[in-house]
């Protein structure tokens, strides 16, 4: 079996009982162990993450959550980390740390006579976007975009890294805090075929002749298996903290959505 999982969001300040949170979703991986091949994490697995100059005391906490993808390398399987918007700031220390193979841009890969398109799902968009909305929304997007732009801006980035820890944690996690809030308080549900920008994104991809079975993507944190004219689908995964969806793909290439319940 090959797994697909993102959004933990491990560390939130705003999801009660952390280490819980942790417990759970380890044994959610353990799990998964007994049958998989490989385990991609689309994204966002950790809700900040920064590698500093300086040692930072905080990482510690993730400890256990180490250790199992650490186990998981022991057992064979290969983990896939892809970053995210709120974990991207890895440096080679998260590899060198747990044995993920990290990956910073999307992909496709071939598994089980399957052509299957990787990405968190961030900033993807289709081509001539701004026809599917409103100059309200297109704003909202521009802005998320340069936001985007300034997170992946490297001058920035070494800046950051060059802060001490607590003070670093301290801006990214009550960022972050401040997102999820807004989030939880008022949810952005499935915006339909029509306007949903990943869904676009795919067909916008399969009209270019770029076919592939399967894209899946995180990000959203809604759950959606749907198929396309083009005979694809698009599967985004849900989240690890309040929905605890993942996806599997058998060695017949068939791709399924589950809910894990410990």
């Amino acid at each position: 079996m090959i797994y697909f999982l993102s959004d933990a969001h491990l560390g939130s300040l705003a999801i009660e009982r952390g280490w819980a949170h942790q417990k759970k979703l380890i044994q959610m991986l353990e799990e998964m162990s007994k049958d998989a091949v490989s385990i991609y994490m689309l994204g966002d697995m950790f809700d900040f993450w920064m590698e500093y100059f300086i040692h930072d005391k905080k990482k510690r906490e993730f400890s256990p959550f180490y250790r199992e993808l650490r186990k998981l390398k022991k057992k064979g399987i290969h983990v896939h980390f892809f970053t995210g918007n709120h974990d991207l700031w890895t440096f080679g220390g998260l590899a060198k740390m747990t044995g993920v193979e990290v990956h910073y841009t999307p992909m496709t890969i071939n598994r089980y006579g399957k052509k299957i398109y990787l990405s968190h799902g961030d900033g993807l968009l289709p081509d001539n976007w701004e026809k599917y909305y409103t100059k309200d929304v297109q704003k909202k997007i521009n802005r998320f975009i340069k936001l985007r732009d300034l997170f992946r801006n490297e001058t920035l980035q070494f800046l950051f890294r060059c802060l001490p820890p607590q003070i670093g944690n301290a801006i990214g996690y009550n960022w972050a805090k401040k997102s999820r809030l807004k989030e939880l308080a008022n949810p952005c549900p499935y915006k339909g075929e029509k306007k949903e920008e990943l869904v676009l994104f795919a067909k916008d991809q399969e009209k270019q002749g770029n076919h592939r079975d399967y894209y899946i993507f995180g990000h959203r944190h809604i759950e959606l298996d749907l198929a396309l004219e083009s005979g694809s689908r698009v599967m985004i995964l849900g989240d690890c903290f309040k929905q605890w969806t993942y996806a599997k793909l058998d060695d017949h290439g068939r791709l399924t959505m589950h809910n894990f319940n410990s």
